[in-house]
């Protein structure tokens, strides 16, 4: 969440940031957390007032008692007695002030960054890098959700059947082909410094609030309410929050972290040809990559990040483009993000298969994540994370782009994996 002493001091600034991703009401919102901020300053000093003054009667109490002045010090042990009373009604009333404005900085998103485009929907998104050519497929060339089914891979009406829609089994050479994938993004990141983490993919409700999930996202995730755990949306939840209320050595900067799980989002309200098949699941694999960094070099990082997916889709050998998101469309918790989208031939359509976005001090001030700086003064790091890759959507270009009259090739980086270079 954005720093409270932030929004006091840039109100202004605060709120033409936020307006900039068509966050409505910001002005109204902002002002009301500095009212609330005001009521807990007065009621905090008029409590600390009183608590100093029952702390001095305290000590006189002692003093006349010592001296045997019994009846005077019993007087004022009445006086005391009230102080301590009323400190405990504005006690109650600060911890309702904490907690109501802890409420209202939870509802606020992150500001976005000054390179973020001005823009309300996807449409205004800046493209901002294209990289390679749609293959000329043959006029036999089919989409994805039928290609599946020629080759016995991947089975919804089975997942349909166990589960529920959105929770495929994948089989034989997907299944293969699949767990190629993970192997490959996974060692690729080691190459890069990552240090892989295999996280629980379940968290508590503290970790949700953590990174900004929570409350924001709430409807979106699956909760196990018996034990208030919920089934992570993205393996970022919980290896960002291996660092909750820790304060890191800057030495340690940047810490690096690489891991592979199961995603589970229920995407409510999701219908229609823009989401058959494979672009959209209720279960899903990734391999996500998450950095914790000096604020000096966050940004330079978040270049690193992109280029690095970049680079995984060529080694595919996808076409694929880089989107700037604009103000409207940036998630609740970033400041920055860039997507990645591979052109799915037979759709003819783009498909999202990458975010990469750096949320600056927004999850570190909600985690309590800092590191002691060059003053020895606490400061909150930043964080990044970026998918590399989720597989669904990879999946779905690579059997689509890939597809020949003989069968579907297998991209050359991955036969190591597979041990096959082709479904037939």
């Amino acid at each position: 969440m954005l720093e409270l002493n932030r929004i006091r001091n840039n109100r202004e600034s605060v709120v033409k940031a936020l307006e900039k991703r068509r966050f409505a009401d910001a002005k109204n919102l902002i002002a009301s957390i500095i009212e609330l901020d005001d009521n807990r300053k007065t009621t905090q000093s008029k409590n600390d007032e009183i608590l100093s003054e029952a702390n001095n009667l305290s000590k006189e109490i002692g003093a006349l008692m010592k001296s045997g002045q019994k009846d005077e010090a019993n007087k004022i042990k009445d006086k005391s007695a009230a102080l301590k009373a009323e400190s405990k009604v504005l006690s109650d009333k600060l911890s309702s002030i904490e907690e109501e404005l802890k409420q209202l900085l939870y509802k606020i998103p992150n500001t976005p960054n000054g390179d973020v485009p001005d823009g309300a929907t996807p449409e205004d998104n800046a493209v901002v890098y294209e990289h390679g050519t749609s293959p000329a497929l043959a006029d036999s060339a089919v989409p994805h959700w039928e290609l599946i089914k020629k080759y016995d891979i991947i089975d919804f009406d089975l997942g349909n059947k166990v589960t529920g829609a959105g929770f495929p089994f994948y089989k034989g050479k997907g299944a293969r082909l699949q767990r190629a994938m993970v192997n490959f993004f996974l060692d690729e990141a080691t190459k890069m410094g990552y240090v892989e983490v295999q996280p629980p993919i379940m968290i508590n409700e503290d970790s949700g609030y953590g990174t900004g999930q929570l409350p924001d996202k709430d409807g979106q995730m699956y909760h196990i309410t018996e034990e208030n755990y919920f089934l992570i949306p993205t393996a970022e939840v919980p290896i960002t929050n291996m660092y909750r209320d820790v304060i890191v050595d800057p030495k340690q900067l940047p810490i690096k972290h690489v891991g592979f799980t199961p995603c589970f989002r229920r995407e409510a309200g999701s219908w229609g040809a823009h989401v058959r098949g494979l672009n959209r699941l209720h279960q899903f694999d990734k391999v996500e990559i998450v950095q914790i960094q000096h604020p000096d070099k966050s940004y330079e990082a978040l270049k690193e990040m992109c280029a690095y997916v970049q680079g995984l889709l060529e080694k595919l050998g996808l076409q694929y483009r880089v989107l700037n998101l604009c103000g409207g469309d940036l998630g609740f918790t970033a400041a920055q993000t860039f997507d990645m989208e591979v052109y799915s031939a037979a759709q003819e359509k783009w498909l999202e298969v990458s975010s990469v976005s750096n949320f600056e001090t927004f999850q570190a001030n909600r985690l309590k994540l800092r590191f002691k700086n060059e003053d020895k003064r606490t400061q909150l790091c930043h964080t990044l994370n970026g998918s590399a890759l989720a597989l669904p959507r990879i999946l779905a270009a690579i059997l689509e782009n890939n597809q020949t009259e003989e069968g579907i090739k297998i991209p050359e980086v991955l036969v190591p994996y597979t041990g096959f270079d082709m479904i037939n």
